[in-house]
Order: structure tokens, then sequence, then C-alpha cells
């Protein structure tokens, strides 16, 4: 199996590689207690504070160990500018027929956040985006059918 590069800026590494640090120092430490409590109420085949202590322990063990795969394949990628769209840069697109015009910051696919307008490069809109130049158009699919768009600028 091979791993794939996790493409992340500088700020969203520093973001996942301090949540980590909490959950293996002080979350873990916090479930621990928890198990340890819930273990001295008696018969654990029938309570559910150790049930709920136990599941908490899974599902913090698997977002540690995702996070450490995420951690140990990331790419760091600066905000770039130049004249070609490509992660880490801020596009400004406009449909075609439109007068709005919409920027989108290009991510990997961990940071992506559409409220934040950060698409990712695997996303089909950030997909088409990428490689184009200040002024090209280009055509992706939704499901609502085929989206013509034009690069408006690039920074």
């Amino acid at each position: 199996m091979t791993i794939e590069n996790e493409f992340l800026t500088k700020e969203k590494f520093d973001e996942l590689q301090e949540e980590l640090d909490f959950l293996k120092t002080t979350r873990r430490k916090e479930i621990a207690e928890n198990l340890e409590y819930a273990r001295s109420l008696g018969d654990i085949s029938e309570n559910a504070e150790y049930h709920e202590a136990r599941d908490l322990q899974a599902a913090t063990e698997d977002r540690i160990s995702k996070l450490e795969s995420i951690l140990k394949s990331a790419k760091i990628v600066a905000q770039k500018s130049g004249d070609t769209v490509s992660l880490g840069t801020e596009v400004e697109i406009q449909k075609e027929g439109e007068k709005e015009t919409r920027s989108y910051t290009i991510v990997g696919s961990e940071e992506a956040n559409m409220q934040e307008r950060k698409i990712s490069h695997l996303s089909p809109l950030g997909e088409a985006m990428m490689g184009k130049k200040k002024a090209e158009s280009f055509t992706f699919t939704t499901p609502n059918g085929k989206m013509n768009y034009k690069v408006v600028g690039i920074k």
C-alpha cells in the first residue's frame, strides 16, 4: 500500500501537531481517569459509564492514528503567487454568463473548508482549475451538468 502525500499549509500542520500532542497527553490521561473511575463502580458488563469511556478511548486512538499518518506524509505548501493556479494560490473565478466573481484558495484535502473558501485540489472544481492561467476558461462536471468558468485573477 502506498502512502499519498497530504498537502498542508504550515499553519494547518502546526494545528494538527498541537491537536495530536493534546490527545496523546491530556486527553489520554482524562480517559484513563474516567475508565478507572468507571471500573471502581463495580460490574463493568452493565456499566454504561465504562462502555462510554471505552468508546471515547477508541475514538481518540483512531484520531491519534489518523493525525500521525497525516503528519508523517505531510508536505508543507507555501502560499504562492504566480501566473498559474497551484496548491496554495488564491484564485478568483467567474461563472460564464454572470458578473459576480468568487475567490477560493487551493489547499490539500485535509484543509478544505467551504466556509473559509478553501477547496481541495482533488475536488472537481479544484482539479479543473489546477494549472490554469489568468483569463483561461475551464469546464467541470457537476450533478447539474457541465459548468463553464473563467479565471479572473490569481494571487
